[in-house]
């Protein structure tokens, strides 16, 4: 007779992926939206919350014991686009619990991708149909918009307004984001701006507003090398040349230079998250498959692949 053994609740711990030494949380937007812990060596996952709504942006802060993630909201009809301000801002433990919603009540319309500023306690968020720039404490108090580039909702059907992918350069004091453009349109951009208004500026009249790169097919998500002073960025477009990849430009006091794709042949891609450490890059894409690939180039590995949309991704190693 076979025995079984039973894992004491440490050994369940360490065994878990996402106490390995590394772990990738992915969203599940769409159906059945959650946060699922993936270890991005073995394959194996979790699911750690079941959402409500459509989430689409994630943060996982390690030594504060919290996720957080923005929700666009109600998953529209097919065919049909967001619309009601319905947007929030969540988080719950590593575990799962202790949900909270910190931010909703109609104050934001579509949050999209986010990054955390643990050391200052600040999380900041783009709005795509609020066309806005956001940021708040991680306890949800002092909402403040950045950036407005449209009035809600009188604008929002303007695509060429919506802010999507967002990065932190807080060491140079900078704030980056997306404004996708349509679909396959090659008019996406990419822009950059102090982290604080300038004396005397308003969220709808920033002087301090940089274009970095335009005529892009679709750009989504964005993150940051800081070691080596690269911003990545996701781009969806699906015919468009330059699209579905995974791209590099470098980042210089005047603004983006030699522009580089690093991969190709996504599907849609959206999420993206950097393990600086083993020098490989995470993406997600709405075929519900998260990738991984060397940040110096190459081709996609597909590591795991959700039920349905796949949106944000957030990398945590086991030292943060």
């Amino acid at each position: 007779m076979s025995i079984k053994s039973v894992e004491s609740p440490a050994q369940q711990r360490e065994h878990h992926p996402a106490n390995r030494r590394g772990c990738v949380y992915v969203l599940q937007a769409h159906p059945a939206p959650a946060i699922i812990a993936i270890d991005p060596d073995s394959g194996e996952a979790r699911t750690i919350f079941s959402v409500h709504g459509t989430p689409d942006g994630v943060q996982v802060d390690g030594p504060g014991n919290a996720i957080y993630w923005t929700n666009m909201g109600t998953f529209p009809p097919s065919g049909e686009v967001f619309s009601d301000p319905d947007g929030a801002i969540e988080c719950c433990d590593l575990d799962g619990h202790n949900h909270e919603v910190l931010i909703d009540g109609g104050a934001i319309v579509t949050p999209k991708q986010m990054q955390l500023d643990a050391s200052n306690g600040l999380i900041y968020w783009c709005d795509r149909e609020g066309m806005a720039i956001f940021r708040c404490r991680t306890d949800g108090s002092a909402l403040t918009p950045l950036l407005r580039t449209g009035r809600w909702p009188e604008d929002s059907d303007d695509v060429l307004r919506h802010c999507v992918g967002i990065a932190l350069d807080v060491p140079n004091g900078y704030l980056y984001w997306t404004q996708k453009g349509p679909p396959d349109g090659g008019l996406g951009r990419i822009f950059r701006m102090g982290l604080d208004m300038p004396a005397g500026a308003t969220p709808q009249n920033r002087n301090d507003v940089q274009l970095l790169l335009d005529n892009l097919p679709e750009p989504i998500d964005l993150e940051i090398d800081h070691e080596r002073q690269q911003l990545y960025w996701t781009d969806r477009g699906k015919d468009a040349d330059g699209g579905n990849t995974l791209n590099r430009a470098d980042i210089t006091a005047t603004g983006l230079e030699n522009p580089k794709v690093v991969a190709k042949d996504l599907k849609e891609g959206i999420g993206l998250a950097l393990d600086l450490k083993q020098r490989r890059a995470f993406v997600a894409d709405l075929s519900g498959a998260v990738r991984v690939v060397s940040m110096d180039g190459g081709t996609f590995t597909t590591i795991y692949r959700c039920a349905g949309l796949a949106t944000g991704l957030a990398f945590r190693s086991t030292s943060s």
